[in-house]
C-alpha cells in the first residue's frame, strides 16, 4: 500500500473500507456503470458492495491487486473505483480498471486517478506494463484513457458478452511504458 496515499491534490487514492458500502451500492446501481461493467451484478446492492470490499482486501493480502477508492478531496466522498489488477508477474504487466459515479463524471477526476495509479505502478512496483481495456463503444472511457497518456494498441475482436446488451464486445487496448 502506498505511503503517503496517492494524491495530487484534487483526487486521493485510499482503499476501499466498510464504511463506503453505501456509496459503493448507490454508485453501482446506476444504469451507466451497469451498461459497460457486464460482469457486475445488477440490480446492485449493499450485500454485493460488502463482499466488494472484502475482496479487494484479499486481492492486496494476495498482491493480486491493488484496489482504491477514488476520493474527491474537496468533498471527502467517495466518487469512483480504481484498480490494478496483475496479469503477469514475470514480465511485470497489470492492468488498470475503474468506474466513475454520476456526480463526478465528465470533470477529469477519473483521468488523474488513472494517472496517479499508473505512475504509482510503473514507479513504486516496478510494473513493466499497464494495460486498459475498455469496452469499444464507452466512448467515455476511451477519452479517459487518452487523456491519461496511454497509446491505443488496437482492438481485441469480439473478446467477451455483455448479456445485459446481448452484444459481443470489441475492446480497445491501451498500453503506458515506463517513461511514457
Amino acid at each position: 500500500m502506498p505511503d503517503p496515499p496517492l494524491s495530487d491534490g484534487v483526487v486521493t487514492l485510499r482503499p476501499w473500507t466498510l464504511a463506503d458500502v453505501p456509496a459503493i451500492a448507490r454508485a453501482c446501481n446506476e444504469p451507466e456503470i451497469a451498461r459497460w461493467i457486464h460482469q457486475m451484478p445488477s440490480p446492485y446492492g449493499e450485500h454485493d458492495a460488502r463482499e466488494y470490499v472484502l475482496s479487494t482486501r484479499a486481492g492486496w493480502k494476495e498482491r493480486t491487486g491493488a484496489f482504491f477508492a477514488i476520493i474527491e478531496v474537496a468533498s471527502g466522498e467517495p466518487v469512483g473505483s480504481i484498480a490494478i489488477h496483475v496479469i503477469d508477474t514475470v514480465f511485470g504487466n497489470v492492468e488498470v480498471g475503474y468506474w466513475t459515479a454520476a456526480q463526478a463524471r465528465g470533470r477529469g477526476l477519473t483521468t488523474r486517478a488513472v494517472r496517479l495509479i499508473s505512475r504509482w505502478a510503473i514507479d513504486e512496483v516496478g510494473a513493466a506494463r499497464v494495460q486498459l481495456r475498455a469496452d469499444a463503444h464507452n466512448v467515455a472511457s476511451l477519452r479517459v484513457a487518452e487523456k491519461a497518456g496511454f497509446l491505443r494498441e488496437g482492438t481485441l475482436r469480439s473478446a467477451a458478452f455483455n448479456q445485459r446488451q446481448n452484444r459481443r464486445i470489441d475492446y480497445a487496448v491501451y498500453s503506458l511504458l515506463p517513461g511514457e
